[in-house]
């Protein structure tokens, strides 16, 4: 999607991704090797009864969602970070989460005309329909181009 197609009230959503076993334990090993991520035996007895994904897996299934569904062919560049990050509840092997993304503000700077900022809410549910994620993501669009096509010079 392009900047100028996000609306303040937009749903973006993004159909279910499963999780693999294979997946969660080989993310945990390389960036959360936490036991409760990559030792199934020990897991299995411990407060979560079983393996569950690291959050940031989760976040970054979010990321690769968000990117499909509306950032993929955007002038987006990057983002100052995130806000109100929450993991609800653990995700697990063979979850299907799904995103829905609510656009909560579009704006161009005040001190920049070639500079879009959209604020966003995203949440990721499981199967059950189960909020596991929520944060909200301010991104960041480069204009540059934008502009000059609709002026007819690009």
């Amino acid at each position: 999607m392009k900047f100028r197609e996000f609306r303040v009230g937009m749903l973006i959503e993004h159909p279910p991704v499963t999780v693999t076993r294979q997946e969660m334990e080989s993310f945990a090993q390389s960036y959360d090797p936490q036991w409760f991520h990559v030792d199934a035996d020990r897991a299995e007895h411990g407060r979560w009864g079983g393996l569950i994904a690291s959050g940031w897996l989760t976040c970054s299934l979010a990321m690769r969602m968000a990117v499909d569904a509306a950032l993929h062919d955007s002038e987006s560049f990057g983002s100052p970070g995130v806000e109100r990050l929450r993991w609800m509840l653990p995700v697990r092997p063979g979850d299907a989460l799904r995103l829905e993304a609510t656009v909560d503000s579009v704006r161009t700077s005040s001190s920049r005309d070639d500079l879009g900022i959209m604020r966003w809410t995203w949440r990721v549910f499981n199967q059950h329909d189960q909020q596991v994620l929520e944060l909200e993501a301010t991104s960041l669009f480069d204009l540059i181009n934008e502009t000059s096509q609709a002026d007819g010079a690009g």
